[in-house]
């Protein structure tokens, strides 16, 4: 079947009424192309460290309000949405809501169904792992583990170093026992932590689409018997220890956290964490040895950098 795409150039305050004019149209739902809703790869630690750098550097300039419609119906849709635009135009004395203009594209069923997915291809992550998502083929070599993950259009190629750093650094010190993944994100070290033989994992998120997400990933890799995601702000909550904890979050958080975690960690337990920038190094070292740990292992990638600490 042949649908039309309509395109509205707005703002970030006119995509909500385009988008509302569009829905009265008889649009079954909308995208919002926003840039300033992608997340942002330099900031891990949230939803999702896979977001492509070139997705932000080629993302338009306006915001942009697509829906889709029957060829056969688009005709009229045009006219009547023509008409409220510039209705909207009109009531918009300081141009807040951005040029307002209309284009539109023919596109088929299949391109509108499966466009996004060109780019989000496998990647290698650590040694051994591969994340791959469901609908890509994968040439294992004997050993790999692969992550499933399956992200949605917003999301692509690449990789953030500092999810690089964390996996290096789970690969070479997990040697067994309960792990805790502060600030899980979309679940993909908990997720490699499970594929490295835990059996016991805990993922905590404070934002509810982080621990969703993490969830559904969790369920697509078969790892729900060894992997449990909640929603929780750091370890506020927790009252148990683990064997191994990991967090990729930004350095000020590290630094805070560096302590208390001590406290749910076993003896000789280890912390792998990450997110740090260069410049913030020094302040997350400090904070680890206030705290009582001793640092193992010190690695960096571009601008960021990560530590691997062991409990006193």
């Amino acid at each position: 079947m042949e649908y039309i795409e309509l395109t509205v150039a707005t703002s970030t305050a006119g995509a909500d009424a385009v988008s509302e004019a569009l829905m009265d149209l008889g649009a079954a739902g909308t995208q919002i192309i926003d840039k300033n809703d992608l997340p942002d790869p330099d900031r891990p630690g949230r939803n999702w460290e896979l977001m492509d750098r070139s997705l932000i550097d080629s993302a338009p300039k306006d915001v942009l309000v697509k829906a889709w419609f029957e060829e056969n119906t688009a005709g009229p849709v045009r006219d009547a949405l023509l008409i409220r635009l510039s209705a909207l135009r009109a009531e918009d004395a300081e141009g807040m809501m951005g040029p307002l203009t209309l284009s539109e594209s023919a596109i088929r069923e299949e391109d509108w169904a499966n466009n996004w997915k060109q780019y989000f291809k496998p990647f290698r992550v650590g040694e051994r792992l591969v994340v791959k998502p469901s609908w890509e083929s994968w040439d294992a070599r004997p050993g790999d583990l692969i992550i499933r993950i399956d992200p949605g259009m917003a999301f692509g190629t690449g990789t953030h170093e500092t999810t690089a750093l964390c996996i290096a650094l789970i690969e070479k010190y997990y040697q067994g026992g309960s792990v805790l993944d502060v600030g899980t994100g979309s679940g993909i070290l908990a997720i490699a932590s499970a594929l490295l033989g835990a059996k016991d994992v805990l993922g905590v998120d404070i934002d509810e689409d982080a621990v969703r997400v993490a969830d559904e990933n969790v369920r697509l890799n078969g790892m729900t018997d060894r992997v449990t995601v909640k929603k929780g702000d750091l370890l506020k909550g927790l009252d148990r220890r683990f064997d191994f904890a990991v967090a990729n979050i930004l350095a000020p958080v590290i630094c805070m956290l560096a302590a208390p975690l001590k406290a749910h960690l076993n003896e000789n337990g280890l912390f792998v964490c990450s997110g740090i920038i260069r410049e913030a190094r020094d302040d997350v070292y400090d904070a680890l040895i206030r705290a009582g740990y001793d640092i193992l292992e010190e690695r960096t990638k571009g601008d960021w950098c990560a530590f691997a600490a062991r409990r006193r």
